[in-house]
């Protein structure tokens, strides 16, 4: 790309104006750019007349490792939202994004992020600096799939999931982590990490009372609530750092929420099929406590692939048809029921079922 360098200068404690710049200055140029994409953290910057054999080697563009949805909680703010998401990736370059839609949630944009932490300072960002209310999905990380064809496909949303019939394998990111933490907490600390599937390396006791393990585990099971229940357990006395290894095969389905037949995919996950049924289960009592009564009966189902694994239903407000019947005639109050009873499912087919938002983060609060 093309620009006019309208101003040149050095920066002190203020935008110094320059005519030059000598190599080794650090500096600012106003240019008119438009569309804030054209431009990243790491380009090189050279004259169209005397422009240099090829860009300065050293940057590297960051490959994000945790995905999850934003979405504007005001549909009008889908533009605001854009825009503040772009000038944010201006100085952050690794924060990449791109718009997606839900049947849910309407519009908005599926982000990537380095990791956690990233992911929540760029959401107090959005609030604090730009005034942004937005509904942050579920996160997850970055899958591969490996088709028949050996074809390799990234797969950053469960709902971008190809059908199961052309998959080879799918492959998750693991990571290597390391918690530090007083020795009397050894124990309870282990079984959380191999309760997500994680694998002891190593533990070394660095003092008498201070204890560093290692262990392997996949990425994605970090991304729930693991540091809470890390910090719940060793009532605070843990420290955590990890980073990334390698992809592995795993064995992963994806595990669908239906609300009277309807998917909704918003509330899609890709988990490991050992956790899938009491995932399932958990997922289907959360959203019925979550999902306020309406007119008809709603119907929980979690479902991997066409098999319904686990189902709960809210029951529908009846009112009392039977009130007007005094006394006796037993056939005429189930007759009214009867009728009450068609109603009611005729308004389930065609009714939409008002989900609430914290339902589509309940998946963040599974015990």
């Amino acid at each position: 790309h093309e620009y006019n360098a309208e101003e040149i200068g050095v920066l002190k404690l203020r935008q110094d104006p320059r005519d030059i710049m000598q190599p080794g200055d650090v500096g600012y140029i106003i240019t008119g750019v438009k569309i804030s994409s054209e431009v990243r953290v790491g380009d090189t910057i050279t004259h169209v007349k005397n422009p240099c054999a090829k860009a300065i080697e050293g940057f590297e563009e960051v490959k994000p490792m945790v995905f999850a949805g934003i979405y504007p909680v005001d549909a009008d703010e889908y533009e605001d939202l854009r825009s503040s998401i772009e000038k944010l990736q201006l100085n952050d370059a690794s924060l990449s994004f791109v718009p997606e839609s839900s049947a849910a949630l309407g519009f908005g944009f599926r982000c990537g992020f380095l990791g956690l932490l990233h992911m929540e300072i760029v959401q107090e960002r959005l609030d604090r600096e730009f005034n942004m209310d937005v509904i942050t999905t579920v996160p997850n990380v970055s899958y591969k799939v490996i088709t028949t064809r050996g074809e390799e496909i990234d797969v950053h949303n469960p709902s971008g999931l190809p059908a199961l019939t052309i998959i080879e394998r799918i492959e998750e990111p693991y990571i290597v982590a390391q918690v530090i933490t007083l020795a009397d907490y050894t124990g309870t600390i282990m079984k959380l990490c191999i309760d997500k599937r994680g694998t002891l390396k190593n533990q070394v006791y660095l003092t008498r009372d201070r204890v560093e393990l290692t262990f392997e585990m996949p990425l994605s099971e970090i991304v729930f609530d693991f540091y809470d229940k890390l910090k719940s357990i060793s009532k605070g006395y843990a420290s955590f750092d990890y980073y990334y290894t390698a992809y592995q095969k795993a064995d992963l389905v994806r595990l669908d929420i239906l609300l009277n037949g309807e998917m909704v995919d918003a509330l899609s996950t890709l988990i490991y099929r050992g956790n899938a049924y009491d995932f399932g289960r958990k997922m289907c009592v959360k959203l019925k406590e979550l999902i306020p009564r309406q007119q008809f009966e709603i119907a929980i189902q979690a479902a991997i692939g066409a098999k319904i694994i686990a189902r709960e239903t809210v029951k529908a407000v009846r009112k009392d048809v039977t009130a007007k019947c005094y006394g006796g005639d037993i056939t005429r109050k189930r007759k009214l029921l009867e009728k009450q009873k068609k109603g009611k499912k005729r308004m389930r087919q065609i009714g939409n079922v008002e989900v609430p938002q914290q339902a589509f983060l309940a998946v963040l609060k599974l015990d």
